[in-house]
């Protein structure tokens, strides 16, 4: 399993070789067009995330329940490892050039700090009540979990509500409150003078730490070292969208993983459209979904489990109306907010994904922890 690992990470790195010489995305592109470029670039990516999420056991809740316990145990170590390998390898890919975010909405977009507060705490209460963030209900969905596909429906159908729908208004209301100019204002680095090196050098840092923690508390080496390709997959993203953006004559969004919004364009265009537009989220939430079912039926771990008295329906429900409203105000989930975003150091990103941990701390502590 190691070498199987270290084989992957280095096939990944040749690819970004490759994709830096631009030579093989250009004649990708040129025998199948933009779109289906980045769709299969989604694809790959979500491939890799998913296999990587399912193995390491990757979860933002598993950290904060943790956390609530006052414990620094193995969930809070890989949780940590991905985060910080996402920052690491995007700052290390923006400090060599090969990536540029500065298009990126994430940053040149007038950004909500008041829809990253509320939105962050509400996704945070949610994911505790749902027992999964997004990613993870996508991941879980693809093991057999009945429990997470129904969520994970609700959770999208609320999105869909709070972009376009009946619950846009209050959306927009929240998200007025306190807004952020796009550019330099809402770039974390450059408001506290840091540079993407040392950036890098700092994200490499908490990177040795958060391993030393996990193997610490004895976890598994290549489930840490899938948390760190959840990591790298974000990087893998950023640099693959932006180098199909350099080369198409198309204009192209440089974009990472994310999930809200990718899995409400897919369920839409799936029941809404006859002629579905090929984008990268398209590609990148079945990725995701084929990833980790193969992970799963591989390691056998794949399992139907269904609804049952430990499982209230409607505990999962409300976890899911919080997570889909929360998700649209606070610009993403917890990944796509949260280690996306942070990993390009958005500063409406790290408020939301602070928001997500408090909000998630208060709702171990005040609901779950009393009545353990």
């Amino acid at each position: 399993m190691r070498c199987a690992v270290l084989f992957v990470i280095v096939g990944l790195a040749q690819d970004i070789k490759s994709v830096k010489d631009g030579l093989m995305l250009e004649a990708m592109i040129d025998a199948l067009g933009d779109d289906t470029v980045m769709m299969l670039s989604g694809l790959l990516v979500g491939l890799l995330f998913g296999a990587a999420a399912q193995h390491s056991r990757f979860c933002l809740r598993a950290a904060i329940i943790e956390t609530a316990g006052r414990v620094m145990g193995a969930k809070l170590g890989l949780w940590l490892l991905a985060f910080s390998a996402a920052v690491f390898f995007v700052q290390t890919a923006l400090f060599f050039e090969i990536l540029d975010v500065s298009d990126a909405r994430q940053l040149s977009a007038t950004g909500s700090m008041s829809g990253a507060i509320v939105g962050g705490v509400m996704f945070g209460i949610g994911m505790v009540l749902a027992r999964g963030c997004a990613s993870r209900l996508l991941v879980l969905a693809a093991t057999g979990n009945l429990r997470a596909i129904v969520t994970g429906l609700i959770l999208t159908l609320v999105a869909q509500a709070s972009l376009r729908g009946i619950l846009a208004p209050a959306r927009e209301w929240i998200g007025g409150l306190w807004l952020v100019d796009g550019g330099e204002g809402r770039n974390l680095l450059h408001i506290v003078s840091l540079s993407n090196g040392g950036a890098a050098l700092v994200a490499l840092l908490v990177l040795v730490l958060a391993f030393g923690l996990a193997r610490y508390r004895n976890v598994r080496l290549s489930h840490g070292l899938g948390a760190g390709l959840v990591g790298f997959a974000v990087a893998f993203g950023w640099v693959l969208s932006y180098q199909i953006s350099q080369i198409s004559f198309e204009p192209i969004s440089v974009q990472s993983v994310s999930f809200t919004g990718p899995s409400t364009d897919t369920l839409m265009a799936l029941v809404n459209e006859r002629d579905i537009g090929l984008s990268f989220g398209l590609g990148l939430v079945p990725g995701v979904f084929l990833g980790s079912g193969l992970m799963a039926v591989l390691s056998g771990e794949f399992e139907i489990q269904r609804f049952g008295p430990e499982t209230r329906m409607e505990r999962y429900f409300l976890g899911a109306f919080l997570m889909g409203f929360g998700s649209m105000l606070a610009g993403g989930c917890a990944v796509g907010a949260g280690v996306t975003g942070g990993s390009i150091f958005a500063i409406t990103a790290w408020v939301a994904i602070f928001s997500m941990w408090v909000g998630g701390l208060l709702t171990q502590w005040l609901v779950d922890q009393p009545a353990a």
